[in-house]
């Protein structure tokens, strides 16, 4: 695929997979022993970065760590309202389509240079420019038409179309503003030389190891309402790359790490009750992990055999069995605790086999081979699922094997298969698969619009990987994206989760939280709107 400014999602996860497994040593390393002491906190995550630029890399990684590297335009709190930040006030055209901010002064970034309305215009431009071949922030801006410094301290954004989740979009680690000094400095190396404003300072990378990251001692422009405005507490923050779950828990336990993510959810248990120790948990907004359904090809085209499907697996109990009431079982395509969600979705679809097998036996599957499986005119009743290793965390693969299984009893043969990132690529670009299987975190309903507006197909940004085309919720999704009435976009988003299930477009599975293990020397660790962990109110207490 040419390398254009928009992406598939899937490519996105293949390419960034791909790097993070030919990592190579260098890069560097930043001060600070990575010991705990001295006021450095040790934090130790599952997941290198692909890259520290964050209109580049896609990843959750990189937004996580850079939320403590860069500072936004505006800010969003737990409610979903948008409050300053780097910009002190803004304006919204009649029609929607013009955003003029005004910017805070004062503010430096980590290289000396001032914060101004070029660059913010720099760091916009950055995004979109094709030879930044952005894998994800592209997409959320792609009715961005340019930006005009008015003055030092104005700029004026302009857009092709209304678009309401604009501020939500420009409040995210994702466009975190960088130093446009910086970006012309290091044009081709922005992923290895994070320039922000924020309340720590990359210091250095020693790849498969860790991020040092120092306070910025100059620090005094949190967003309002954070209580500490100014420097970090923490001298800095080490980060340590620990993949193996049992280890990075086996390091947090024995004091080695004072922080560690991804906790798993067998464990949770344990850190509750634990002397020493406690367990943070903030729930994830944006799309629950959801196996999509290819509709544009046999069996899936027919409604009934997607029943079928959603009614023989009983995810109630999968879900408890696999992650201990850590997370809940997903009953939409949005997570509850995203703006928009529709608990009238809740208890929608029951488990009924007997229901499953009627539609199987109406579809006309009503043979059955020497295995069990449902037949029609000698063909089984088969779906393809490929999925790469290196993406299934959180038990996905048991997951995965677990639906399989429940499937199995219902006639249908779910075929669950590991591929290589080659094939895998072949298979999920060409369309040659009936599931594929995903999560996005984002704290915005809008993210339906990417996985199901007949438009958002990854050839234009968006993530609807199997061409999805439904006249109403292209509609519903579109009128939504344009409309600034909370109410009634509240409607609309409604009606697209009853639609989707109804239609049995996707199969929502579970609701994905960050669960985050701490040493009781470890106080103000919070969260943001997204639920990534920050680090500025976080300190080590004797």
């Amino acid at each position: 695929m040419s390398p254009r400014r928009h992406r598939t999602v899937i490519r996105r996860a293949l390419l960034s997979a791909i790097a993070l497994a030919c990592v190579a040593t260098g890069c560097g390393t930043g001060p600070g022993g990575g010991d705990g002491r001295d006021g450095r906190i040790v934090y130790a995550v599952d997941t290198q970065p692909d890259c520290l630029d964050p209109q580049i890399s896609p990843y959750d990684v990189t937004a996580a760590l850079g939320r403590n590297i860069f500072d936004s335009l505006v800010a969003m709190d737990a409610d979903g309202r948008i409050g300053p930040w780097l910009a002190t006030s803004w304006q919204i055209s009649r029609d929607g389509r013009t955003y003029t901010f005004r910017l805070r002064e004062g503010v430096r970034f980590h290289d000396g240079t001032a914060l101004d309305a070029a660059a913010v215009k720099a760091t916009l431009d950055h995004t979109v420019a094709p030879e930044t071949k952005s894998q994800y922030a592209a997409g959320l801006i792609s009715m961005y038409t340019g930006a005009t410094v008015v003055d030092a301290r104005t700029v004026r954004v302009a857009l092709s179309r209304p678009y309401a989740p604009l501020l939500q979009v420009l409040s995210t680690a994702t466009f975190g503003i960088q130093s446009p000094t910086a970006l012309r400095a290091n044009r081709g190396r922005t992923c290895l030389k994070p320039v922000g404003s924020g309340p720590f300072v990359f210091a250095g990378w020693a790849r498969n190891r860790r991020i040092e990251l120092d306070r910025n001692p100059n620090y005094a422009w949190a967003p309002a309402g954070v209580d500490h405005q100014g420097p970090a507490w923490a001298a800095g923050l080490t980060v340590e790359f620990i993949p193996e779950a049992a280890s990075r828990f086996g390091a947090l336990s024995s004091g080695q790490v004072d922080v560690a993510s991804a906790v798993p959810p067998s464990h949770t248990g344990r850190l509750r009750h634990a002397d020493g120790f406690r367990l943070l948990r903030a729930d994830q907004p944006g799309a629950p992990y959801t196996l999509l359904l290819n509709v544009n090809r046999a069996p899936l085209d027919d409604v009934r055999v997607r029943r079928a499907l959603q009614r023989s697996v009983r995810l109630d109990a999968l879900v408890k069995a696999l992650y201990s009431g850590a997370y809940d079982r997903a009953w939409s395509t949005l997570t509850p605790a995203t703006t928009g969600y529709a608990a009238t979705t809740e208890g929608s679809w029951p488990y009924d086999p007997d229901e499953a097998a009627r539609l199987l036996d109406e579809a006309g599957w009503t043979g059955r081979d020497e295995d069990g499986y449902r037949t029609k005119g000698g063909t089984r009743l088969t779906l393809h699922w490929p999925y790469m290793t290196s993406l299934m965390r959180d038990q996905r693969a048991l997951l995965g094997q677990g639906i399989q299984a429940e499937a199995k009893r219902a006639g249908i043969d779910v075929r669950f298969t590991a591929l290589e990132p080659g094939a895998y690529l072949e298979k999920a670009l060409g369309r040659d698969a009936d599931i594929l299987a995903f999560s996005w975190n984002r704290a915005e309903p809008d993210i339906m619009r990417s996985y199901f507006d007949s438009g958002q197909t990854g050839d234009k940004g968006g993530s609807n990987a199997f061409g999805i085309s439904d006249p109403r919720l292209d509609d519903w999704l579109r009128e939504a994206s344009a409309t600034r009435d909370p109410a009634r976009r509240a409607v609309l988003y409604a009606q697209a989760q009853s639609r989707v299930n109804q239609q049995v477009l996707a199969l929502p599975v579970y609701a994905p939280a960050t669960l985050v293990g701490a040493a009781d020397r470890v106080r103000g660790v919070t969260f943001d709107v997204q639920a990534y962990p920050l680090f500025h109110n976080a300190r080590l207490e004797d």
